[in-house]
């Protein structure tokens, strides 16, 4: 099955600027971010201007319009440093949004060859995804593949797909106590595949390196899960991880595909794992008590769009996990109140 074709101007390039220079980082990715539309969120945290070169057709969002459109309405959602991109997913009005974190440059393949990250995000998201069997070659999808022997024709239609997860070379994304306890161990293997995730399997989800259908999705991608000592490097962070399963659990109820491998970029060096270690393992210890609970997660038939899922999930989150711990009940009642944030915006 071929690629949809699509226009341009579907897609919105989120960027979370942690940095002010970005002028490093545009330059290199120009080639492949000159054709769309840039949305750049600065960290609100971010004291300097923005240092951004000239030629991109975007919008910069800063601290005085994150408190314009947000303001006293929200009491629990942040948006400071990486957080930042979900902003970026507030403001755009594209249907294919794709994020790539300030740290990350085009990767090349196996030949040496810049590998073009934003085309094949919008391919990943515009063939279908194949959650409810597994094909043995990979995404049955891609040019020189098919579904393998035994595979049911039934299935073989696929279905859309809602997210899309990159991978990044060089610094992979292991959690603090594995950097620290490996420090020179790096990612140096391409691999040229993209899986479609089952049905009903968890995944960890990452920012750094993604995309996804906003129509379809959008509203299940949020700041909602933060921790007590939360800093603003990679380690010290599992926001994503939280969104990444509640993302997930929108997808298989609503019949929707998450696609994992290409594209690649590759990740720079930033933070220190043993320090990260510190503020790290509070999330480390509460992750493993919400696992179960999202692999049980069922919605009703009620919920029929990502805002209801995630209404839903808010619920639940708080009724089930809300005495387990604070920060689950916290994540909750921001899960409800950016639901109303999102409903709010869209209708302005």
């Amino acid at each position: 099955m071929s690629q949809v074709t699509i226009n341009d101007d579907d897609v919105d390039i989120v960027i979370c600027a942690i940095q002010s220079d970005l002028t490093s980082f545009m330059e290199q990715w120009r080639p492949f971010f000159s054709r769309f539309h840039l949305i750049i969120v600065q960290d609100p945290d971010l004291k300097s201007g923005l240092n951004i070169p000239e030629g991109f057709n975007l919008n910069i969002y800063t601290k005085s319009d994150i408190d314009k459109i947000v303001g006293a309405s929200s009491t629990s959602i942040s948006f400071s440093g990486y957080s930042c991109r979900y902003f970026g997913y507030l403001m755009s009005r594209k249907k294919y949004i794709i994020s790539i974190d300030d740290d990350c440059v085009p990767a090349k393949d196996s030949n040496g060859n810049p590998i073009d990250a934003i085309s094949q995000h919008i391919t990943n998201l515009t063939t279908p995804a194949t959650p409810f069997f597994f094909n043995t070659l990979y995404d049955p999808y891609c040019d020189g593949a098919d579904f393998v022997r035994g595979y049911p024709f039934s299935l073989r239609t696929g279905v859309d797909c809602g997210l899309s997860c990159g991978l990044w070379l060089n610094l992979a994304d292991y959690d603090a106590p594995t950097q620290a306890l490996k420090p020179d161990l790096k990612n140096t293997r391409y691999v040229d595949a993209v899986l479609t995730v089952p049905a009903r399997t968890m995944m960890p989800v990452s920012g750094i390196n993604i995309s996804f259908n906003n129509d379809l999705v959008g509203p299940a991608l949020m700041p909602a899960f933060r921790l007590s000592k939360e800093g603003k490097i990679r380690w010290e962070t599992v926001e994503d991880i939280w969104s990444g399963m509640c993302v997930k659990v929108v997808c298989d109820h609503l019949k929707l595909g998450v696609k994992s491998g290409l594209p690649y970029v590759w990740k720079q060096e930033r933070g220190n794992a043993v320090e990260s270690l510190k503020k790290e393992w509070e999330g480390v210890k509460l992750m493993e008590q919400v696992i179960p609970f999202f692999q049980a997660l069922r919605l009703s038939e009620s919920a029929v769009t990502a805002e209801d899922c995630v209404a839903e999930i808010a619920l639940k989150v708080m009724e089930g996990l809300g005495g387990v711990d604070a920060t689950f009940a916290r994540a909750g009642e921001t899960m409800v109140e950016w639901v109303k944030l999102w409903k709010r915006v869209r209708a302005q």
